[in-house]
């Protein structure tokens, strides 16, 4: 048995986990910063780095009374090192540091990305995602800072087949709830306020899915663009507004809908075609957005019968430290552990092999 110890810091919410031999969690703390950052409208990343360091301390010691276990029964110590905010980011690899050197630990570092795509596994017995049936999975990960699509073999290589242009898709759900006056976080706002509006009602545009009369480009087939959405909401905005500049209640409902529906309908288009086309056996959908229950209706919906659908559970899309270290179990059991003098990094690197398979 194998006790790893997972810290999460990669943005504006600060978390640690307890996890047993990589799938089952044994505790989840996460202490979240959206009250202070909801005044400012978004993520502020120096703010956020102060955050971490007031609640990083109080919320391990959560995790490990949860779990009932000591650090002396931790055996390797998981940390996030990328992608996401450098200050954030430099907040909670310093503390597992600290941490790991203190107490005699191995550290791990791991990747942001892929713990979102492990995080739809959580909670599971051993034998799903080394069943050969399993794969080819296609991973949609999808949240305020990522909009990908990775293809995994059965031999644990991976590609990204497409990722946004420009804005993730969460940042066009916040965006667009800030130009609408509704608050911070957007996703779950619009929503709320989508509820008993017509999708139908406004044509939003669905970029670079070949609309409009315009030829894709082959390169663009499973990318994404989220910031023509945004411009066209201000421009509705604009004509719709009445003196005071906002949307009348149902008019509103009715454009959030439709918003929404747009977002909603390119993200399952292009990633049932890209299953399509490389024969996936599984489909992943994870990242907060994933949280979306419009999102999660229509992949129930649209998914072929054939492929296994694998929505993550809510409290697992958005960030959290269970996921961090249910992957670091992979690299503990491997004895693959990082140098002391890693570094953090804010962009996702080009990815070719996922540590959840293959030696």
């Amino acid at each position: 048995m194998s006790l790893i110890l997972g810290i999460e810091s990669s943005c504006d919410e600060t978390a640690a986990a307890v996890v047993r031999d990589g799938y089952q969690v044994l505790s989840s703390c996460v202490a979240s910063q959206i009250a202070k950052h909801a005044v400012h409208g978004g993520v502020v990343p120096e703010l956020a780095a102060r955050e971490h360091l007031v609640a990083l301390n109080p919320v391990v010691e959560g995790a490990l009374r949860e779990a009932g276990v000591t650090m002396k029964e931790i055996g390797a110590i998981a940390v996030t090192q990328g992608p996401g905010l450098i200050p954030a980011l430099l907040v909670g690899l310093s503390f597992a540091k600290g941490l790991a050197m203190g107490n005699g630990k191995p550290l791990i570092g791991v990747n942001h990305f892929i713990a979102h795509i492990y995080g739809a596994f959580l909670d599971e017995a051993h034998g799903v995602l080394e069943n050969p049936a399993t794969y080819p999975l296609l991973a949609l990960v999808v949240s305020g800072g990522h909009t990908s699509l990775m293809l995994i073999e059965r031999d644990g290589k991976a590609r990204q087949l497409g990722c946004t242009i420009d804005d993730a898709a969460g940042e066009a759900l916040d965006k667009g709830a800030k130009l609408l006056g509704l608050g911070y976080p957007g996703g779950p706002i619009m929503q709320k306020t989508a509820e008993g509006g017509d999708p139908h009602k406004y044509e939003f545009p669905r970029p670079l899915t070949g609309g409009a009369g315009k030829p894709l480009a082959p390169e663009n087939l499973y990318n994404f663009s989220f910031s023509g959405i945004k411009t066209a909401l201000l421009y509705h905005v604009k004509h719709h507004a009445g003196a005071d500049g906002k949307l009348p209640a149902e008019l509103l409902r009715d454009t959030v809908a439709s918003y929404q529906e747009a977002v909603v309908d390119v993200l399952t288009r292009k990633t049932l075609l890209a299953a399509k086309n490389f024969g996936a056996k599984t489909i992943v959908v994870a990242g907060g957005v994933a949280c979306n229950s419009v999102l999660r209706e229509r992949f129930e919906a649209l998914t072929p019968k054939h492929v296994q659908l694998r929505l993550a559970a809510r409290k697992y899309c958005t960030d959290n430290a269970a996921m961090v270290g249910g992957l670091g179990w992979h690299y503990h059991r491997k004895q693959a552990y990082s140098p002391l003098n890693i570094d953090s990094f804010a962009r996702l690197p080009q990815i070719t092999q996922v540590p959840f398979l293959g030696e």
